[in-house]
């Protein structure tokens, strides 16, 4: 007599064999292989690297820098035939990490002369700060820097500003005499630093910073950081070779 099973039925299943227990666990390894390959797949492709790391701040002595009247920033080379728009708040984190990731790219392309670049910094992250008032004192000790003339000196300041010295939203903030040593290690001279230690241009880049937030919302229709233009239109900064291809 067959074998009948508890539900009464007249089937009994035949106990898997090694063969096919061996080729589901192959199956379920290949699918653990390639699930691990799209992951790290996705991981190179939507994590940056560090663009041209190593290269630094600008190098070349014929990059400078212009303080405007508005408050913006102008560094690059007189003989640059483009310039374009890069807005920024000193306490956005997402502007850290693009000069953490293209700065120095920035800075080559910039030593170059593929372009200069017009920074327009904003003070709308003021509230996250423990005084209240960090984005727009490092907007006016920007401006202090800028005002000296020397690209290499501001471009140094810039990047130790938005990467090594930044400050976490919500958490302590530097003073104006912790900003004015950032000054001084990136070479500005003496006159430069007191006009960081002094708070001389706070009220002028407050100004300044909500100037550019006018013009910020005016051309993409919110407050963004960070927003590049070029030629007024918004470039998509998390597009892989953004920076180079401003350069043509």
């Amino acid at each position: 007599m067959d074998a009948v099973n508890s539900s009464g039925s007249d089937y009994a299943p035949r106990p898997m064999s090694n063969r096919t227990t061996y080729g589901l666990a192959a199956a379920a390894l290949v699918v653990a292989v390639v699930l691990v390959a799209l992951f790290v797949h996705h991981r190179s492709t939507s994590v940056p690297t560090v663009q041209d790391d190593g290269y630094g701040p600008v190098h070349d002595p014929a990059v400078s820098v212009r303080l405007d009247p508005d408050g913006s920033i102008v560094l690059g080379k007189p003989s640059a035939t483009k310039t374009i728009d890069v807005f920024e708040d000193p306490m956005c984190p997402a502007c850290g990490s693009m000069e953490h990731y293209f700065g120095q790219q920035i800075a080559k392309l910039i030593d170059q002369g593929k372009f200069a670049v017009r920074y327009r910094l904003v003070n709308f992250l003021d509230p996250k700060s423990a005084g209240k008032d960090y984005s727009t004192r490092a907007v006016a000790a920007s401006e202090c820097v800028a005002a000296g003339g020397n690209g290499r000196v501001f471009s140094t300041f810039h990047q130790t500003l938005f990467t090594a010295k930044q400050p976490s939203e919500d958490g302590g903030t530097p003073t104006d005499q912790d900003l004015a040593a950032i000054a001084a290690d990136a070479g500005a001279p003496q006159q430069i630093q007191q006009c960081i230690a002094s708070g001389e241009r706070v009220e002028a880049a407050r100004t300044n910073a909500q100037g550019a937030l006018v013009a910020l919302k005016t051309a993409v229709g919110q407050i963004q950081t960070p927003t590049v233009l070029d030629g007024g239109k918004n470039v998509d900064t998390d597009k892989p070779g953004w920076a180079t291809s401003l350069a043509g």
